[in-house]
């Protein structure tokens, strides 16, 4: 099973829009697929119609009431199961604070059962804090949403400091398998600048040792597209929404991309600009 994190602790960026319709398009292709739901917010979960009200079992109870993964599974369309969030995850943090295994709840869970899926998509909430380090505790891939915007390279440097210091401290076998650009708009001249920088960095760590060291930058952009903005209001993925929309077309491309992925490593060809660099972008 692929276990691979949506991380980026900016919000608005795309990682529930894109855990939940890369899910769905996995899922559509036929491999078995879970969402987590890791955010308080609970905006994947209201996304595919999962209200606290209907949910008699969450992230939250996994956590911290040793609820079995299984019994927080919940149907949402064919190969496709949700493990919801509510608001009461808002306060685990404060609840496992003192626990000694308190980073490692989520991996014990998934370890009890060994549920027998082929991928695992963790929507993690835009803060880092106990619930995100479970998160990557757990995965052994992250991919990280990002906007072609100047200040998301800031934000791109502190997210490969935490995904290394997971590594070094916590979880070994963790790697970012790549970089996704969301909410893209191709006229923009910043568009392609911020692309290429980012694209030269990732060729310039190959062989350093790092978890970025094989990142890619996904071929697919996922353009800025009012479909995705409005399918959470219906409760459905842009598959069932508007089908035909330029949303749909870039996801179903990015879960092609996806299953083209081989392990360690990507068969997937990176952005061409390739000069190089030994640090992340500043």
């Amino acid at each position: 099973m692929r276990k691979i994190a949506l991380f980026n602790q900016k919000g608005g960026v795309g990682k529930t829009t894109t855990a939940v319709n890369l899910g769905a398009a996995l899922a559509a292709a036929g491999g078995k697929t879970i969402l987590i739901d890791m955010d308080p917010q609970a905006n994947l979960s209201f996304h595919l119609g999962l209200e606290p009200e209907k949910i008699s079992r969450s992230i939250y109870d996994i956590l911290c009431h040793h609820v079995a993964f299984a019994d927080a599974l919940y149907p949402v369309a064919e190969n496709l199961w949700v493990v919801p969030s509510t608001p009461d995850l808002a306060g685990a943090e404060v609840e496992l604070v003192n626990e000694p295994d308190r980073e490692l709840r989520l991996r014990h869970a998934i370890a009890a059962q060994s549920p027998p899926f082929d991928y695992l998509l963790i929507d993690c909430p835009p803060s880092l804090g106990l619930l995100t380090l479970n998160a990557l505790c757990l995965a052994t891939e992250v991919m990280i949403p990002l906007q072609a915007h100047f200040l998301a390279l800031q934000g791109l440097a502190r997210l490969l400091e935490t995904c290394s210091l997971v590594r070094t401290r916590l979880n070994p076998d963790l790697r970012i398998s790549g970089i996704l650009f969301c909410q893209y708009e191709s006229a923009p001249r910043l568009s392609g600048e911020v692309i290429g920088e980012v694209g030269q960095f990732v060729v310039g760590a190959r062989g350093s040792g790092e978890p970025w060291a094989e990142a890619i930058v996904f071929q697919t952009r996922i353009r800025r597209n009012i479909k995705l903005a409005e399918a959470p209001s219906f409760s459905r993925s842009i598959f069932q929404y508007a089908p035909g929309s330029a949303g749909a077309a870039d996801y179903q491309v990015l879960a092609e991309e996806i299953m083209r992925m081989t392990l360690p490593g990507s068969s997937a060809t990176l952005t061409p600009d390739a000069a190089t660099k030994s640090s992340p972008p500043p």
